[in-house]
């Protein structure tokens, strides 16, 4: 998933100027992206790689800031989230970077990928000594 979130980073880089750095305040421009696929391709077969590259990134930015891994989901994980990977954080929660920019194309600003991180960073567990 690295590879294709750093591929889907340097396309799309490379066509516009987007400020995709794998910052958390990059999250904010992966929902203005998906709000302008709403309105210009309100269907999302048409637009589904550009939100899988798109959840690929967010779960990037969650390994890379937010001590995550990627992880394979068993069959009842993919049959949960529709998805076929996800990653792990340090607490060993499983979340669905790439459910929750599919959701956001779906529902809208209800569902902000940047609150999503928001809501899971800082939750890991804490070492005792």
């Amino acid at each position: 998933m690295r590879q294709h979130a750093g591929q889907f980073v340097r396309q799309i880089t490379a066509r516009n100027r987007v400020p995709l750095d794998y910052s958390v305040n990059s999250l904010r421009v992966v929902d203005f992206i998906v709000d302008g696929l709403r309105k210009g391709e309100p269907e999302r077969g048409r637009v589904e790689h550009v939100l899988f590259g798109l959840g690929a990134y967010t779960g990037e930015v969650l390994v890379r800031r937010a001590g995550a891994r990627w992880v394979e989901f068993d069959a009842g994980q993919r049959e949960l989230f529709g998805q076929p990977v996800g990653v792990r954080m340090s607490d060993g929660r499983v979340w669905n970077p790439l459910g929750k920019v599919v959701k956001r194309f779906e529902v809208g600003e209800l569902e902000s990928v940047r609150t999503f991180y928001m809501q899971l960073h800082g939750r890991a567990s804490r070492q005792i000594a």
